[in-house]
C-alpha cells in the first residue's frame, strides 16, 4: 500500500515494524517497488525519490546532495539505518552518509555511477547538437527545432525527462563523488552485477578503494537492475550490515 512520508514530500512503502532499520532509494525513473522482494520481512522503508513515482518533483534543479538533504525528515524516525541505494539512489545515499555520518549506520550500494568508468573521459554532446544549442541560446533557433535535436541526440533518460527533471538529469550526470567517497566513514557494501553494462564492476572497484571500510560482492549473471533480478543477494548484504550494527 502506498504511504506518505515527511508530510507528503515522499511516497513509498513500509515493510515490517517501526522504527524502520533500512531505507531504500531506487534508481533514476525507478520506484520503491524495486525493493519489494529484497525488503520482504525486514523493518524497512522504500521511497520514490522526488520527481519519480508518486513523489512530487523538486521545485528546482537539484543535485544528489539536495536530494540527500530532503531525506533528513525521514531519518528523524529511524536509528542510523542501513541505506540501500541503487543507481541514482546510490548517488544520493553516498551524499547522505558523507554529509551526515551520525545519521547513517551503513551503506549498501548497487549499480551506482559514482565515478566515470576507468579510462573514460566525460562524454560530449555531438557537434550538431552543440551547434544547435548555441544557436538556440542566441535565439537563432526555435524551441521546436531545439527539442527535435534533443530527441535525436539525447540519451533515452534525457528524452524521457521533461521540465525540471531534465535539468536535474543534466546536473547529476555531470557529478562525480570522489570527495564524498573519501568522507564516508560507515561500513559500505558494494553489491554489483557482473554483467552490469551501464556501470561496470570496475567502477565499484575504484570506488571501493576510496572508501574507509568497504567490501565488494559481485553477483554472476546479473546486470544493472540487481534489486529486481537478484533480490536475495541484495537482502543478504542488508542483513549482514544489520547484524554488524548490533
Amino acid at each position: 500500500m502506498l504511504k506518505a512520508f515527511a508530510d507528503g514530500r515522499f511516497f513509498g512503502a513500509s515493510h515490517g515494524a517501526a522504527p524502520a532499520a533500512v531505507l531504500g532509494l531506487p534508481g533514476w525513473a525507478r520506484t520503491h517497488r524495486d525493493f519489494d522482494a529484497a525488503f520482504e520481512g525486514l523493518d524497512a522503508i522504500a521511497v520514490d525519490l522526488p520527481g519519480f513515482g508518486a513523489s512530487p518533483e523538486p521545485g528546482e534543479a537539484w543535485g544528489a546532495a539536495d536530494y540527500a538533504v530532503a531525506l533528513l525528515p525521514l531519518l528523524d524516525d529511524m536509528a542510523r539505518p542501513v541505506v540501500v541505494g541503487h543507481s541514482f539512489g546510490g548517488r544520493v545515499a553516498v551524499n547522505l552518509a558523507a554529509r551526515y555520518p551520525e545519521r547513517v549506520g551503513a551503506l549498501v550500494l548497487t549499480g551506482v555511477p559514482l565515478l566515470r568508468r576507468p579510462g573514460a573521459s566525460a562524454a560530449k554532446p555531438s557537434l550538431v547538437y552543440r551547434a544547435g544549442r548555441a544557436l538556440h541560446r542566441r535565439k537563432l533557433l526555435g524551441d521546436k527545432t531545439m527539442e527535435a535535436l534533443r530527441q535525436r541526440y539525447g540519451s533515452s533518460d534525457y528524452r524521457a525527462a521533461t521540465g525540471v527533471m531534465r535539468q536535474v538529469l543534466v546536473r547529476v550526470v555531470n557529478e562525480t563523488y570522489e570527495e564524498q567517497l573519501g568522507a564516508v566513514t560507515c561500513p559500505t557494501e558494494l553489491v554489483w552485477g557482473a554483467d552490469d553494462a551501464e556501470v561496470p564492476v570496475g567502477v565499484a572497484e575504484a570506488a571501493g578503494r576510496m572508501l574507509a571500510a568497504s567490501t565488494l560482492t559481485v553477483v554472476p549473471g546479473t546486470g544493472h537492475l540487481l534489486p529486481l533480478t537478484s533480490p536475495v543477494e541484495l537482502r543478504s548484504a542488508v542483513e549482514r550490515n544489520l547484524r554488524s550494527r548490533l
